[in-house]
């Protein structure tokens, strides 16, 4: 259903089937220049379908039309391609950007064996095939305009700033209207649910980088925070101080978990606790044993970083355990 939440900004709920998320919410901002969409949805029929009923509404012409990605994730740049093709321009960050066109490729998902070896995956019979940023991502490049932290994008009577807000993903991005107090923040923060916050690479401690971008835009004034899955968040402060809890309550969980003995990346995420109507590991759809072993190792990781845990590789798969109390 298509709501108009702000003066010429409208909320289309897009459908993501079989997807815990549920659905994503598209942006749309319309004035008599040009409009701007903030994310679209899966590369998928169904999602396609609901995302053109809201265009058709408004009588959006893609020829007067951006569309802006928050980041590389399929359910918001999936349909990417397909707008880019119908006229429309692309705008997404530098480094997202590349990662989104670097999907289009089998090179980039084949990274996963060598992940699922490090995270004791491979006894899961899991695949890369089964991952709904593989099976849902635009299937050609996007020929994107690459933003970068200060830039404005104009739209009637917005002017829209660019903020880096990594963490969720390396080069996640949102769109901030300093003079009407708005932030369209993609997944950096959600109302009742968590971001996933995965693992991206050993070049940085991304579970501290989301944390200095929570930092970053809790300083911020805001009267409505735009978020891309469930409701708008209308007092930010709060919100970021119960992620900020989570993660605390993430943390000391893993602590607890490694403190005995070594574990692997999978078993510490197989013994933490998830809000998934399963009883059991073996019961995981494998599309959210990869999600949860990705959230399991970036707070493992975190721990390594901050001199807390040890890490071996014994025969191509990670150990962790606490460190000794002195």
């Amino acid at each position: 259903m298509l709501q108009e939440v702000y003066p010429n900004i409208y909320k289309q709920e897009i459908p993501l089937p079989n997807n815990p998320l549920r659905a994503i919410n598209s942006y749309i901002i319309v004035s008599e220049d040009r409009n701007l969409i903030v994310d679209t949805g899966f590369n998928r029929k169904e999602c396609k379908e609901a995302f053109m009923k809201g265009i058709e509404e408004l009588g959006i012409d893609f020829n007067k039309t951006d569309l802006f990605i928050t980041h590389l994730h399929s359910d918001h740049c999936g349909l990417a391609a397909a707008l880019n093709k119908e006229g429309a321009r692309i705008y997404a960050g530098k480094i997202d950007g590349k990662m989104i066109n670097a999907m289009t490729g089998i090179e980039y998902w084949e990274n996963f064996n060598e992940l699922k070896k490090e995270f004791d995956l491979e006894k899961d019979n899991i695949s890369f095939d089964d991952h709904p940023g593989y099976k849902y991502c635009p299937k050609n490049p996007i020929d994107f305009i690459p933003l970068e932290e200060g830039d404005k994008i104009e739209i009637g009577d917005y002017t829209f700033e660019i903020i880096d807000i990594p963490g969720h993903t390396p080069g996640h991005i949102g769109l901030y209207e300093r003079n009407k107090k708005i932030f369209f923040c993609g997944d950096h923060i959600l109302d009742r649910i968590t971001p996933n916050i995965a693992f991206w690479g050993y070049e940085q401690d991304i579970l501290a980088v989301y944390f200095e971008s929570l930092r970053k835009v809790y300083d911020y004034e805001i009267d409505y925070l735009f978020t891309a899955h469930r409701n708008i968040v209308t007092n930010h402060k709060k919100r970021i101080d119960e992620l900020f809890e989570h993660h605390k309550n993430r943390l000391d969980e893993v602590r607890e978990i490694i403190k005995d003995k070594k574990m692997t990346v999978r078993d510490t995420a197989a013994n933490m606790h998830w809000d998934l109507r399963c009883s059991s590991w073996e019961e995981f759809p494998n599309p959210q044993k990869w999600f949860a072993s990705g959230e399991a190792m970036s707070h493992l990781e975190h721990l390594y970083s901050i001199g807390e845990a040890e890490r071996t590789n014994e025969n191509g798969i990670l150990y962790y355990k606490l460190k000794n109390e002195r």
